[in-house]
């Protein structure tokens, strides 16, 4: 894990005779070049930048689901809420670590919007958990760019924040249903 760290040119197995060791080190010298030095970025980087690539992989998660494709959406209904939740995500990344954890109004706007689209909650928890494996999936596409080491606390940041996210749209979600309740309580 260190050599990948560094970037190192070379990364040898236990045990290493002194004869592959040799061949490594003569092959080197022999043909120098100029190491590429791929600078690593933080996870909030690279989904800030791959955010199009992200709301894509989710679409085409989306469109094979049969469960979700039984409400009849038109792409921007089906997808307009992810530029502002993937924004909330890469904002909740960038906190400092004492910070006060934002709660995601957009995620319980959300949820508003998806019960008057006839959506359950089963099917919002399924939007969710495709929206963590696209995020997931940009991060795997841009694997050599990560900078390792924060890489493990970002993913369990993202998790949480997907997860209070889906807690918010649950909320947003049964609001109607609870105004409804009450109403006829009243």
């Amino acid at each position: 894990m260190a050599a990948i760290l560094v970037q190192a040119d070379e990364i040898l197995m236990k045990p290493v005779g002194l004869k592959a060791m040799t061949e490594v080190i003569k092959k080197r010298l022999s043909n120098p070049k100029g190491r590429t030095v791929i600078t690593k970025e933080r996870v909030a980087e690279i989904l800030e930048r791959d955010t199009a690539r992200t709301i894509q992989t989710w679409m085409s998660r989306v469109d094979r689901s049969e469960e979700l494709g039984k409400i009849h959406l038109s792409d921007q209904d089906r997808m307009g809420h992810l530029p502002t939740l993937l924004g909330d995500v890469v904002g909740r990344l960038r906190l400092a670590p004492i910070a006060e954890i934002p709660i995601s109004a957009a995620a319980r706007q959300h949820g508003i919007l998806r019960h008057k689209q006839g959506y359950t909650a089963a099917m919002i928890v399924e939007e969710s958990q495709i929206l963590q494996v696209s995020i997931f999936n940009t991060l795997e596409n841009n694997l050599q760019l990560v900078d390792i080491s924060t890489v493990l606390l970002d993913v369990m940041t993202i998790a949480d924040e997907v997860d209070s996210q889906l807690k918010q749209a649950v909320l947003g979600f049964m609001e109607p249903m609870a105004a409804r309740m009450v109403g006829a309580y009243s």
